[in-house]
């Protein structure tokens, strides 16, 4: 356990798992191999925030960076298979952004201009192609919907076991049950990551540290004497018993103006909302008022909802950063810590880039995307470019 280890990885969820494949992979066919070690405290992988997110996958975000990393992971995702060998629920059924105000149009045909100079195919449908579309959803005050037909939903536990056993097979250690519990440093250098694992502690000598530890980052940069403007904020998401009313087709669907999203899950709907109101911290407990609110908002937009049973409701965490932006690269102050945290929701969807972006980190080359604007000292300069299409 204590012996020497090249890079450790703090986090077995999906960002963490991608990283150390593509680090691996790298390694396997142009660089010394070396021991890679992902640290995952629960008792499985992908338990945290990758386990319970809602699995949307899209492209139609208001900043080029962003843009860019769901373009390259939508590549990886429509051949998953084929880059890891194990299998990937994707299902590309859109997303659909519903516009209900002047303001709401403008915005998304911003959007829509960039995301298009950049490749994106975003068509705009009438309230009729919309219901035709998703009969179920009231469009009576919709002005129009923005859509993707390349965006989608997966299965993000397909997506960590994917990574996870892609990984394994390239020579990477996954240790569960085992938690990062101290950084130790000398100058403005990592020596070893102090861990607790079954009760027992330890030491893993390395001088590479990456900080992939989602909600938790900022603590595990604190570790090493580092600020990381990260936090941690709870959202709810709720799940229906069957409905006869959702056909195949139905596509992810965004509610701008009330903040609700919902998508397929078989053999009902997943419905989600971002309460704006919740303050920082690391609470999961179930707020049966939350709850109520995304159903209210629900029923709002699909009537038919009325009827609608129960199945289940869970909470996890969004690491959110000032901008909503990411924040990927080598710590000013330290850098054997490399950050790949903050992903403000979007982390599994951009989970092939980000893994992608840290091995060419680790190589020491010029990365895959140009990822400046998610810089770790870009807070401290200011004039930060936020990303505006977050849900």
């Amino acid at each position: 356990m204590a012996t020497q280890a090249n890079i450790v990885i703090i986090g077995g969820g999906v960002i963490g798992l991608s990283a150390a494949f593509y680090i691996a992979r790298d390694r396997e066919r142009s660089h010394p191999k070396g021991r890679i070690i992902v640290l995952e405290k629960e008792s499985v992988i992908g338990a945290g925030a990758t386990g319970k997110n809602a699995g949307g996958v899209r492209m139609q975000f208001s900043s080029p960076v962003n843009i860019e990393f769901s373009r390259i992971s939508i590549e990886i995702f429509e051949r998953f298979t084929a880059e890891t060998g194990h299998h990937l629920s994707f299902t590309q059924c859109g997303y659909l952004f519903l516009l209900t105000t002047p303001d709401a149009v403008q915005r998304y045909d911003t959007s829509a201009a960039l995301q298009r100079s950049l490749g994106v195919e975003v068509r705009f449908l009438s309230p009729a192609e919309i219901h035709k579309m998703a009969p179920a959803l009231k469009v009576d005050d919709v002005i129009r919907a923005n859509f993707c037909p390349r965006d989608g939903v997966l299965d993000p536990n397909d997506l960590a076991v994917g990574y996870y056993h892609a990984a394994r097979a390239l020579g990477v250690e996954v240790l569960t049950q085992t938690e990062a519990v101290g950084i130790d440093t000398a100058g403005d250098n990592i020596t070893g990551v102090r861990i607790r694992s079954h009760g027992e502690d330890t030491t893993i000598p390395t001088a590479t540290v990456v900080n992939a530890a989602g909600p938790f980052a900022r603590n595990i940069a604190r570790m090493a004497g580092l600020e990381l403007s990260v936090q941690p904020f709870k959202r709810q998401i709720v799940t229906t018993g069957p409905l006869s009313f959702i056909n195949p087709e139905f596509p992810m669907v965004v509610d701008v103006a009330s903040g609700l999203y919902c998508h397929r899950e078989t053999p009902g709907l997943l419905l989600g909302w971002a309460d704006k109101r919740v303050v920082a911290g690391y609470d999961e407990s179930v707020d049966s008022d939350y709850t109520d609110e995304i159903l209210m908002r629900g029923l709002a937009r699909i009537p038919a909802l009325e009827d609608a049973t129960i199945n289940r409701a869970w909470a996890g965490l969004y690491e959110t950063t000032p901008d909503h932006l990411a924040i990927i690269g080598r710590a000013p102050d330290r850098p054997g810590m490399i950050y790949v945290s903050g992903f403000s929701g979007h982390g599994v969807m951009h989970a092939p880039a980000a893994g992608i972006v840290v091995a060419d980190i680790i190589a020491e080359r010029e990365p895959t995307i140009d990822i400046h604007e998610l810089s770790p000292e870009r807070f401290a300069k200011g004039a930060l470019v936020s990303e505006a299409n977050v849900i």
